[in-house]
């Protein structure tokens, strides 16, 4: 039998060569670990999964990406942990000696403005150069708010004719004339009446309206130029910003994109034209940042789903936001799923099937209604009653607990649901599977007594960590706390918070304060996902909430037989379904963990002869639990030739 240095084969004497789909070729010892793990159907416990990453966690047998791993058999070990991404083959004349010598320089860290002052200032200027350049070369466009983002920053103008590719090149050219000029950033403060004035003498009317969501004085204003110069522009702005245009390096700025955008957010509202652009403290900085937007584009879940043929999204037919898996996709789907299932059963959750529709009335009581409506679809009349789309399963989890009768022994109870919600997402937001506008959310809810919070979330800190190992997904946390205007006594609120605070100690991880940024019926932490480039992403949840357990008068009987509230807690670990899979199959560039990869074994004749063999293989793999398939649309290179000569 000929085959691919390197590859496996199955049976001591086998005509078959497997392989992995677009992938490298495996050795028969792990071969024969991967049959064993894929015997068992649904995905391995928690324990059982951190005994195979430690063997096997790259995907080789997985349907992978084909521009992800083609060509690189028998160059890397695809097998080894720390391979989640593409390796990079040495392309250049250097020996193996050299090459295992050669040390490459640390890579470069891409900070958030978030997590750096100097580049928000750099970016807030950067913006501000933005809309003076643009203002000089398109005198009618009118401004309206540009801040700096994670990467970047934005600036919105109302400007009917719209900007070309072209244009964004211009206004390039000017931003880089202006920060040459090294003209200083000077901070003004003026009266309310003053501010007015020159607004009105500019003619810019969002500005008024900015001014009037102004409640404080005075007015600041930050003027990029010297005071009396005919060249200088100013705009309403509370800072910071860097200290003149020359502290931004005209070669570590970029514009990338223009895009539509409704003022306020509002669809009502007049459409806008928004620039996008980035600016970092070096020029060495925008070339690594270019390289990640390059690397990000590869892993496009969009791209990759639709050349594995695992979802799609018909707009045209059907709508935007809708989901359809085709069967690779839903397999996998599948597995999660019911591994969800299986790890919540095991932690002590019972299962709720909920309805995907509730009366109205249903809705007012929980508050949806009145401060959630515009993320609704419209109500719908059936026959004398008027029913909602569910946008959220936690009132139907409320009306499971209402149906009961409870005391204190039967607390904490837990319950849990792979439910699927409707949320009207307007077109110009929805992207891929990321936000759609029906999806299935992993909820679960606590109903606990007080004495028992705590304990309830660190036991979810610690199921929360098995859970992301198995997926090898690595994550940050913040504590968001009370908020003005919060719900409730400030006693239960100091009590919620430091339970909060205890289990976040406990979990023994890093975490971040985020005052006041609690909703106003409970604090919460927030986690958010690391990808295998570094981006984050928002999944799961811990929320305590102090107001759904009020508006629907919830009770337990105590020890004293009285009426008590009990503490209720939303807990979320992929937040949508939808959502981790498109971050799933980013993070992993289409290759796919072998216990959730859809073919976990492809098997390629070498001959016709040879299918009987290959029945008999594919047989007895399909009875062990391994999911296998055939392919005949390839060749193994032959001697002396390449692939189908």
């Amino acid at each position: 039998m000929n085959c691919v240095p390197g590859a496996a084969r199955v049976g001591a004497r086998s005509p078959v060569a497997s392989r992995a789909s677009h992938a490298g070729d495996v050795t028969a010892g792990k071969m024969q670990f991967a049959a064993r793990l894929a015997r068992r159907v649904g995905p391995p416990s928690c324990n059982a999964m951190r005994r195979a990453n430690a063997v096997a966690s790259a995907p080789p047998l997985a349907a992978i990406h084909p521009a992800a791993w083609r060509g690189l058999a028998g160059k890397v070990n695809l097998f080894n942990r720390s391979r989640m991404t593409p390796p990079k083959v040495a392309t250049s004349a250097v020996s193996t000696e050299e090459a295992e010598t050669t040390t490459e320089p640390e890579p470069i860290k891409l900070m958030t403005s978030d997590e750096s002052e100097e580049l928000l200032k750099i970016r807030h200027t950067a913006a501000h150069i933005c809309a003076m350049a643009t203002q000089k070369l398109f005198p009618d466009a009118k401004c309206t708010i540009g801040p700096w983002i994670d990467r970047g920053f934005y600036y919105d103008f109302d400007y009917k004719p719209g900007f070309s590719e072209q244009d964004l090149k211009k206004i390039k050219k000017q931003m880089i004339k202006i920060i040459n000029k090294d003209y200083p950033l000077r901070r003004e403060e003026v009266s309310r009446e003053e501010a007015t004035r020159r607004i009105k003498e500019l003619n810019e009317p969002y500005k008024l309206e900015i001014l009037d969501a102004i409640k404080t004085e005075p007015i600041t204003i930050y003027h990029i130029g010297e005071e009396g110069d005919e060249n200088a522009w100013w705009d309403l702005c509370a800072g910071p910003h860097v200290e003149s245009t020359k502290k931004i390096h005209p070669k570590a700025i970029d514009l990338e994109a223009v895009a539509g955008a409704y003022w306020r957010g509002d669809e009502t509202k007049p459409m806008l034209q928004r620039i996008y652009g980035t600016a970092w403290g070096s020029p060495e900085e925008l070339v690594a940042y270019n390289e990640f937007k390059a690397e990000a584009a590869r892993r496009d879940h969009r791209k990759i789903g639709k050349e594995l043929n695992l979802f799609s999204i018909q707009q045209e037919e059907v709508g935007g936001g809708l989901v359809f898996w085709h069967p690779k996709g839903a397999l996998m789907r599948n597995i999660i799923e019911n591994f969800w299932k299986d790890i919540h059963m095991a932690r002590g959750y019972d299962l709720l099937y909920t309805p995907h529709v509730g009366k109205l009335d249903l809705w007012k009581t929980s508050g949806h209604a009145d401060f959630y409506a515009e993320n609704m679809y419209k109500p719908m009349d059936v026959e004398d009653e008027t029913y909602q789309l569910k946008p959220m399963n936690c009132p139907f989890h409320v009306a499971v607990y209402k149906d009961g009768y409870f005391s204190y022994r039967d607390l904490p109870i837990r319950w849990a649901e792979m439910g699927t919600v409707y949320r009207y997402e307007r077109s110009g937001t929805m992207h891929g599977l990321f936000r759609v506008r029906g999806f299935t959310q992993d909820d679960a809810h606590i109903f606990c007594r007080p004495d028992q919070m705590e304990h309830e979330l660190v036991n979810f800190m610690k199921f929360l960590d098995e859970v992301y190992e198995v997926f090898g997904l690595t994550y940050e946390m913040k504590l968001s706390t009370r908020p003005e205007g919060y719900l409730g006594e400030l006693e239960v609120w100091n009590q919620a918070e430091d339970a909060l605070r205890n289990a976040l100690n406990k979990s023994g991880k890093e975490w971040k304060l985020n005052p006041g940024d609690g909703a106003f019926y409970g604090p919460k932490i927030d986690i958010k996902i690391l990808d295998a480039i570094g981006r984050k992403w928002q999944c799961s949840t811990v929320q305590l909430d102090f107001n759904l357990p009020e508006r629907f008068e919830l009770t337990y009987i105590d020890e004293e037989n009285s009426k008590r509230r009990p503490i209720m807690i939303h807990r979320a670990i992929f937040g949508s379904l939808e959502r981790f899979y498109g971050i799933l199959t980013e993070n992993y560039a289409g290759a796919f963990p072998l216990w959730i990869a859809p073919t976990q074994v492809r098997l390629l004749p070498v001959t016709d002869a040879v299918t009987p063999y290959v029945e008999e293989t594919v047989a007895r793999m399909k009875a062990a639990g391994v999911r296998v398939d055939v392919t005949s649309k390839e060749r193994l290179p032959q001697p002396g030739g390449e692939a189908g000569e």
